[in-house]
């Protein structure tokens, strides 16, 4: 599986030709609510050319479920979008020839021989996900947004490959030492911070976890 970092929360999948996108933010919606929320990283345009077999979103937050963003990327062709109740409610307006599922946690739905999994998240969102992708070769964990809460363990398999989990310590998210124990208690190999650098100067070279992988900004995840 070939990973990209988008920026943010941002995660493009890519296995062959077919193509997982999860909470792409392309805009710059976050500044217009909150002007210190300006984008850091100028977006690559290219990336607009990508068009998603699959479209996953977390939670309902501008910088995870943006509809400007949202809105030209469905603009075209068929897509399975994945949403939790907080965020189907407001895609699925829309339009277009896609299948909209109601993604809320517990659920699976296979595509093409790769199954996603919703799990717990705890954030303040009224119905956060996580989301599990198992490609029938490894399985990738990509939390959302969420602070360390004991009840999402019994959501997560024990032979998780890749996690990647905010560290930003703000907005209800893990800071570095608790986004620590938490990838300690999920044993994954491989662990990728994100959910820096677009709103502020962080960075995750501080990030005390010995097996990480520190993402670069449109380009792919070396796992």
């Amino acid at each position: 599986m070939k990973i990209t970092w988008l920026g943010q929360a941002g995660l493009l999948l890519e296995k062959g030709d077919f193509k997982i996108m999860i909470d792409p933010y392309f805009s710059d919606s976050v500044a217009k609510v909150n002007p210190k929320n300006y984008r850091r990283v100028p977006m690559q345009e290219g990336f607009w050319a990508v068009k998603p077999d699959v479209l996953i979103f977390t939670h309902n937050h501008l910088d995870h479920y943006d509809p400007a963003t949202a809105e030209k990327l469905l603009s075209g062709g068929n897509m399975l979008v994945l949403a939790p109740g907080s965020v189907w409610g407001e895609v699925r307006k829309l339009g277009g020839d896609h299948n909209y599922v109601l993604f809320n946690r517990h659920t699976s739905w296979t595509e093409k021989g790769i199954r996603f999994t919703a799990v717990k998240a705890e954030h303040s969102d009224p119905t956060p996900i996580g989301v599990i992708i198992d490609d029938g070769e490894r399985k990738y964990y990509i939390t959302g947004d969420t602070l360390y809460n004991e009840e999402i363990f019994a959501d997560i398999p024990k032979d998780i490959y890749a996690l990647f989990l905010p560290v930003n310590g703000a907005g209800n998210n893990m800071n570095k030492v608790d986004a620590a124990r938490f990838a300690q208690r999920i044993g994954a190999k491989k662990v990728v911070p994100i959910h820096f650098g677009m709103f502020d100067e962080l960075t995750a070279r501080d990030f005390p976890c010995e097996n990480k992988v520190i993402p670069e900004v449109y380009k792919e995840i070396l796992l």
